[in-house]
């Protein structure tokens, strides 16, 4: 057996995988974010250490055999956030994560006095980004930079805690704008320019590698007789792939989750920052990849659902599973912000074309059509050679009607597959057979079952092509409002 954790950002989630690749059996337990001024984001790293482990019980308790089986544990979690750590290994501060944006003059400052960032590290500065975070640590909380010995991403300050090894592994490494994403290496002039050194950074390794083993008083509580190896593990949407079998290069996904992705595995380092495309490690070796990111997806209907009211399956409800055509009403969903293509941390969202007609129903509906067209542009922006074909993963890959949409409104075909929204957690437990294994990615992340697929209707897309070039209309006057 085998146990893949996800530290993400609304829940942390804990995922038993079997011999076949399967998922045998799940856990999670909520997280809550902290927004103290406008553009923060914060959480409590403790938070994760306790609901890691609090999901972890939770299968000791329903599975306790085939807990006691796992032999390999991998951990996938949200990518970019910051948490800072003294010289007693003491947390200094709540961790500063992805989608905060208060560090936007800092990353103008690194694209002014860097010219060689985006050749070195393939991406544009982007306040979600580590760096440009410990940038602003050090000018508004120099009390606080002045202690910092050590900056750990999200999940390996989790693996930490319960193995005693601070490593990183290169997809999550390739978001902190401090990897020589070429190199697989961290470079000394990245983080020379945000005052720091190679002394401040864990150790790196490949997603696949053996990098420490849990506890013995873990293995002791969770009644493993031998403490499990435990992988380098993965960012959240790597180990998604990894999850997808998205490991050859030109396999592409569609995430529906917190944020949103659009995926494209590569076999080389492929920067395009003049789009805002995330060029990364894959958290295998020798593999690359791209990204379009979106920083409110699922968020959006979630979001939604909090200012209506009404629980989001109440709201998708009287949508059913297809609509005729788009939405009299248009959605930006740029409620924090956006990465690709706009790169834009201070853009807000918005509604258009309300009117006394207007019903709830076709605001639900424009939230999530708005979605699709942020993917749509996501998807131009990885240009010539992007996928036409997508799995979908997230949690909005449960809803048959967004898949549909996201068919029409994209003009790709969409495949809802089997386990979609435990994607990354899957991925990582498949990190954590590899390391424990030795076998092969090709052995081991096999693709998922497809359940169902949608491709574009012809009458639909075209309402949808032209609806979408009215959208994008929007954003200078979102841009203009936020101002």
């Amino acid at each position: 057996m085998f146990l893949g954790i996800d530290i993400g950002t609304s829940s942390v989630k804990a995922v038993l995988t079997d011999a076949e690749g399967a998922v045998a059996g799940s856990a999670s337990r909520p997280c809550t974010v902290s927004r103290p001024h406008p553009l923060w984001s914060e959480q409590e790293p403790e938070d994760w250490v306790a609901a890691a482990i609090a999901a972890v019980d939770e299968l000791r308790e329903r599975q306790p055999t085939d807990l006691a089986a796992v032999i390999g544990i991998g951990f996938s979690g949200q990518m970019h956030g910051a948490v800072l750590l003294g010289a007693d290994n003491r947390v200094l501060r709540p961790a500063i994560l992805w989608n905060d944006g208060r560090s936007h003059r800092q990353c103008a400052t690194l694209e002014e006095t860097l010219p060689t960032l985006r050749a070195i590290s393939g991406n544009i500065a982007m306040p979600g980004f580590t760096a440009p975070k410990l940038l602003w640590v050090a000018e508004e909380e120099p009390e606080i930079f002045a202690a910092l010995a050590k900056v750990l991403l999200p999940k390996a300050y989790v693996r930490w805690r319960l193995t005693g090894a601070m490593v990183e592994e290169m997809s999550d490494a390739s978001g902190t704008l401090w990897l020589d994403v070429a190199k697989r290496d961290w470079s000394d002039e990245l983080l020379a320019a945000t005052r720091m050194t190679r002394a401040h950074m864990p150790d790196l390794a490949e997603g696949s590698d053996a990098v420490a083993r849990l506890s013995p008083d873990l293995a002791r509580r969770w009644g493993m007789p031998t403490p499990p190896v435990v992988a380098g593990g993965a960012g959240d949407c790597a180990a998604s792939a990894v999850g997808l079998g998205a490991i050859t290069p030109g396999d592409g996904f569609l995430s529906l989750g917190t944020s949103g992705v659009v995926w494209r595995t590569t076999d080389r380092f492929l920067p395009n920052p003049a789009m805002a495309v995330h060029a990364f490690c894959h958290a295998l070796p020798g593999v690359w990849h791209q990204m379009g990111v979106m920083l409110s997806s699922a968020a959006s209907l979630a979001w939604a659902a909090s200012t209506l009211g009404a629980p989001e399956a109440e709201l998708l409800a009287p949508l059913g599973d297809a609509v005729d055509g788009p939405s009299p009403v248009a959605f930006l969903p740029y409620l924090s912000g956006e990465r690709t293509p706009h790169n834009d941390a201070t853009v807000r969202g918005l509604f258009a074309g309300l009117s006394a007609e207007t019903t709830r129903d076709a605001m639900v509906q424009a939230v999530l059509e708005g979605v699709a067209f942020a993917s749509r542009d996501n998807l131009v922006a990885l240009g010539a050679g992007a996928p036409t074909v997508f799995d979908l993963a997230g949690g909005g890959s449960r809803s048959r009607l967004w898949a549909r949409i996201c068919a029409d409104a994209i003009g790709v075909t969409i495949h809802r597959i089997e386990d979609g929204e435990v994607g990354a957690a899957l991925g990582a437990a498949h990190l954590g057979r590899m390391a424990a294994t030795g076998e092969s990615p090709a052995t081991v992340c096999r693709k998922p079952r497809r359940l169902e697929t949608f491709t574009p209707d012809p009458a639909r897309a075209e309402a949808y092509s032209q609806a979408w070039l009215r959208w994008r209309r929007l954003y200078p006057l979102a841009k203009e409002f936020a101002s």
